[in-house]
């Protein structure tokens, strides 16, 4: 079980939790959740997403992962413009951030 900034996700049930509340995820989409949440605070490279979450070591699409990105935001409540949950980070990849981060106001 994976547990972080409110999102719990149980990898053997394949089941996800927002603020306790059960959402449900298509596969690649629960696949790339988890593959990010079991690696919380550390950035995930594209590369790796692909390998790990698609079983290929070739781009499929460009935008393959960012499509699959996008849905996961939206049933998480991660803002794309201002993401607290998965950031992007050019040229690296993704990270699952283990706290919101403090926003001047």
């Amino acid at each position: 079980m994976h547990e972080v900034q409110g999102i719990r996700v149980d990898p053997v049930d394949r089941r996800v939790w927002v603020d306790g509340d059960e959402v449900a995820f298509s596969r690649k989409e629960f696949d790339l959740l988890h593959a990010l949440i079991a690696r919380a605070g550390q950035v995930v490279s594209r590369e790796e997403l692909m390998r790990d979450v698609w079983n290929t070591t070739f781009w499929t699409s460009s935008k393959t992962i960012d499509v699959h990105l996008g849905w996961i935001r939206r049933k998480l409540n991660d803002d794309s413009r201002r993401p607290h949950l998965i950031t992007t980070l050019r040229g690296r990849g993704l990270r699952f951030e283990t706290e919101a981060p403090v926003r001047a106001s």
